[in-house]
């Protein structure tokens, strides 16, 4: 029978202000304090207080039998001990069990890996320092962000010395193979990769309080049964979930507190079933086989690949022009300036301008503060074109040069 490897995911932006055209040359403050102040109290109280507070009397009450994973990313961190340290003490508590294991991630959720080596290189390393400092771990997971994959990411985790990463059991890799096994990475001797059950994972975090699924409502002896009935050639059913489907994405009403509660006893029920955290099921499970992604996969959306957050002409547009700052936002030596630079960089504000349609939509709409992609779009540009001649203005290029380039992205605005 196999093991269950418990993985919670747990990140928020910092997010933009409203900022116009006419606010350019005039205001340098992009960030909405208030809006992230108040966004990040309602998780903490709704999800993170009671949340972490059930995993670690479950872990007490199973005495090292419940294991978990969490993956917390820096501007989350930040933010909880700006905002909210209660609640980053309550993940150290967890820590401290000794039966999490932290996974590591890119520190802003960036989608630096596909435009910046250096800059994914230095976030991966920035997030790593953050986990060891608070929570005395060295991590040995890696997840990407949004489970964004492929072989050269593989390939340069194997060269950073991690030993397994997580992405989703996508169906165009897989095909007829199960994700509940240990995969080798193609071109690597040591990583391993563990896959995303999505179907079981989705089950909770986007079907638990759907009255018109067939399931509903979903109880954790069914969910259990549903886990013990799997092939027992299987050795490893991987869950990996956004840490707010619990009183966030599905409120305390829907019982899905209930349902994190009692789910450990009913899967240990069985006597072969285990918990088991990334890094002890790479350990304890070899490879079936080897697993060759050479295009782009993703957990979001039905196509599972980069569509979410570069499918359109806005967000391709949003994201060159950001990375094309990295020389001169690094020319400036200015910490202020590199932090605001990768603030930009979290993937959630391009999620918001996706013009997806129909299930995927309202998806994106959750925990999205614009009317539309095109408001997202606008709003973000104007901050990027403020913030090019904040640059341009330290690195004193040509004033012609200068001009060419924002004077075509204000027209753009307008």
């Amino acid at each position: 029978m196999p093991s269950i490897c418990l993985c919670f995911v747990a990140h928020q932006p910092y997010r933009l202000r409203h900022y116009t055209f006419f606010d350019i040359g005039q205001s340098h403050d992009y960030v909405d304090d208030d809006l992230n102040r108040n966004f990040l109290s309602r998780i903490v109280q709704r999800c993170y207080l009671p949340a972490n507070e059930i995993l670690l009397k479950l872990i007490r009450q199973y005495k090292g039998d419940v294991k978990i994973a969490l993956s917390l990313t820096g501007t989350l961190i930040d933010q909880l001990e700006q905002y909210q340290p209660d609640a980053l003490d309550s993940f150290k508590r967890l820590g401290d069990t000794g039966q999490v294991e932290f996974v590591n991630q890119a520190y802003y959720h960036s989608l630096a890996f596909l435009f910046s080596m250096r800059e994914f290189q230095q976030q991966v390393r920035m997030n790593r320092d953050k986990i060891k400092a608070l929570f005395g771990q060295t991590t040995r997971t890696y997840l990407n962000t949004e489970m964004i994959y492929n072989n050269d990411l593989a390939a340069e985790m194997e060269r950073q010395g991690y030993k397994t990463i997580l992405t989703e059991g996508a169906d165009q890799i897989l095909g007829w193979r199960s994700p509940n096994f240990v995969y080798q990475p193609i071109g690597c001797r040591s990583l391993k990769c563990l896959l995303r059950n999505y179907r079981l994972s989705d089950d909770i975090a986007f079907r638990f309080s759907d009255r018109g699924w067939s399931e509903h409502p979903l109880t954790a002896q069914k969910y259990a049964g549903w886990l013990h009935r799997i092939n027992s050639g299987a050795e490893v059913v991987n869950l990996f979930l956004n840490y707010e489907t619990f009183g966030e994405h599905h409120r305390r009403a829907s019982g899905i507190f209930e349902f994190l509660e009692q789910l450990p006893g009913e899967l240990l029920s069985h006597p072969d079933f285990d918990f088991l955290t990334p890094s002890a099921a790479t350990q304890k499970y070899q490879p079936v086989a080897q697993l060759d992604v050479s295009q782009y996969i993703s957990c979001a959306d039905e196509e599972k690949d980069l569509t979410a957050w570069h499918g359109n002409h806005m967000q391709r547009d949003a994201m060159e022009v950001l990375y094309r700052l990295e020389g001169a936002v690094r020319k400036t030596k200015n910490n202020a300036y590199l932090s605001l630079w990768r603030m930009l960089q979290s993937s959630d504000h391009f999620y918001y301008m996706c013009t997806k349609s129909f299930s995927d939509g309202e998806v994106h709409r959750y925990f999205n503060a614009y009317p539309s992609p095109y408001d997202a779009y606008i709003n973000y540009m104007n901050i990027i074109s403020d913030f090019f001649d904040t640059i341009m203005t330290q690195t004193k290029p040509t004033r012609k040069k200068a001009d060419r380039v924002t004077g075509r992205r204000r027209a753009e605005k307008r």
